[in-house]
Order: C-alpha cells, then sequence, then structure tokens
C-alpha cells in the first residue's frame, strides 16, 4: 500500500490535487460553521445548482477555462439570492429552492440540445457528483485556487470579529454600528467562491457536505466558537486528506467517498458527545 502511495504522489497531479484539496477543505469548514450558526446552510446547495447551471453554458460555448465564467454568475446569483431573500413577497427558501431547480433543469437542458460531447451522461455525472476531474488539474489552476484561498482566509482574519457579532447576534452588531447587511453580502459572495472552487473536488450536488458536516462535527464536541472552527478545519482537511487517498487506492469516486468520510467521523463524534 505504501508502495502504492509513493508512486502516486511522484506525479505532479495528485499532488496538485491534495493542496487544492486542502486549501478548499479549510475555507469550506471554516466558513461553514458561520453557515451552520446563521442557519445559511441551504444557500450552499443553491449556489452548487446554479454553479452546474454555469458549467453547461460554459460546455455549450466551448469555454476551455469555465472558471472565467462560473465564478462571475455564482457570485451574482449569490448577492441576488441574499437580497431577494429578504423580500416579503418570496421568501429566501423559496427563493432558493426555485433557483436550484430550475438551474439544473436549464443546465442538463442546455447539455442535451447543444453539446458536441459523445458522453453526455458522463460529463453530467461528473458534475454533479464529482470524478477525476480533480486529478486533472495543472500548475495554473492551483495557483488560481490558492491564491482565491489564501484571500477568503485574510478575509476571514481580518474580519474575524465583526463575523463572529454578525453570526451570534446580528440585531446587536446592527446597533452597535456594523453594517449587517454589507457583511451578510460578502459572506454570500465567499460562499460563492469556495462552491466554484469545491465543484472539481466533490461535485456540485456533494459540496453541501464539505460545508456542513466538518462544522456539524465539531458541534457535537465543542460549544466555543473558536473550538469549534479549529476543530471543524482540522476534520475537513483529515476527511479530505483520507478521502483522497481511499479513492486512489480502492479506485473510487473522490468526491463521495470524501463527504462519506465525513459521515463516519460525525458519527463518531455523535456516538462519543452521547457516551460522555
Amino acid at each position: 500500500m505504501f508502495n502504492t502511495l509513493s508512486m502516486y504522489f511522484s506525479y505532479p497531479f495528485v499532488r496538485y490535487a491534495l493542496i487544492v484539496g486542502i486549501l478548499v477543505a479549510i475555507c469550506s469548514s471554516v466558513f461553514g460553521v458561520i453557515l451552520v450558526l446563521k442557519r445559511f446552510s441551504f444557500i450552499g446547495d443553491g449556489l452548487s445548482h446554479v454553479a452546474f447551471g454555469a458549467i453547461s453554458i460554459a460546455a455549450v460555448l466551448n469555454i476551455s477555462n469555465n472558471l472565467l465564467l462560473v465564478l462571475p454568475v455564482t457570485v451574482v446569483s449569490a448577492v441576488l439570492l441574499l437580497r431577494t431573500g429578504q423580500s416579503t413577497k418570496i421568501r429566501g427558501d423559496s427563493m432558493i429552492a426555485m433557483v436550484s431547480v430550475g438551474a439544473l433543469a436549464i443546465g442538463y437542458l442546455l447539455l442535451n440540445l447543444f453539446s458536441t460531447s459523445s458522453n453526455i451522461a458522463g460529463d453530467v455525472c461528473s458534475s454533479l457528483f464529482g470524478s477525476s476531474s480533480i486529478i486533472t488539474l495543472n500548475l495554473t489552476d492551483v495557483i488560481i485556487c490558492s491564491v482565491l484561498c489564501v484571500a477568503v482566509m485574510v478575509i476571514y482574519v481580518l474580519l474575524y470579529n465583526r463575523l463572529f457579532a454578525v453570526t451570534f447576534d446580528e440585531n446587536f452588531a446592527k446597533a452597535s454600528g456594523i453594517n449587517t447587511n454589507g457583511y451578510n453580502t460578502l459572506l454570500a459572495i465567499v460562499i460563492a467562491i469556495i462552491i466554484v472552487l469545491a465543484m472539481n473536488l466533490v461535485g456540485s450536488l456533494l459540496i453541501s457536505a464539505l460545508i456542513i458536516f466538518p462544522a456539524l462535527s465539531s458541534m457535537r464536541v465543542f460549544k466555543n466558537f473558536k473550538a469549534v472552527v479549529i476543530c471543524s478545519a482540522i476534520i475537513s482537511v483529515v476527511c479530505t486528506v483520507f478521502g483522497i487517498i481511499i479513492a486512489l487506492l480502492a479506485s473510487t469516486p473522490i468526491g463521495p467517498t470524501i463527504v462519506t468520510t465525513n459521515i463516519i467521523v460525525f458519527l463518531l463524534f455523535l456516538i462519543f458527545s452521547k457516551t460522555r
């Protein structure tokens, strides 16, 4: 087994996959804690479906680097979902359900009508559930991902106290002079960036698991916010690394393997919290 792993890690694309996986795991878990506490976790599901629709459009238009289209479309959708979700005419959960289902349907329809690919079903399955696309990353993809992940973490560190205030008591934060609407918009934009980066890792339908499970697992054991964030990041990184290694050794899809690893860890933390 160790000889096989050493052989795999001698290839640059496997090392690239591990680097991107760790960076995305850290970003998604850290902001996942905020999403769970603010009950915004459902927005990740809706945005992942929007990203799938954008990927379908990029495939139809033969855009080689779909990040140039998917990232701005997902960011704009995140802001619009947040704004319309505050409307009294259409509730936030209803709007997200409409957008997510609509994006999935339109994306699949466009792929069937205009795509020149000979394996549409395989392309759709790869986008929805993740596949070997994470190990086809080149150095440019890794650099772009690294820059975006570092920017996301810098935002988190610099605005930690204000994000903490907005997360736990938005009314008090607003009374203290914090622009809560602006920080909620910033949070939506950051989550959109994380979702776009995570699509190659776990697929559009499984991104929410990468955001939610580490946060829920750490909350079973810790009650302190900082401890939950640190534990969530550690769980996410460990599950991602083990998920990639298991997928390489067992020849299983990387995305579902990572999510399954997160589920197992969540169950272990749940049992530990119950027995404690």
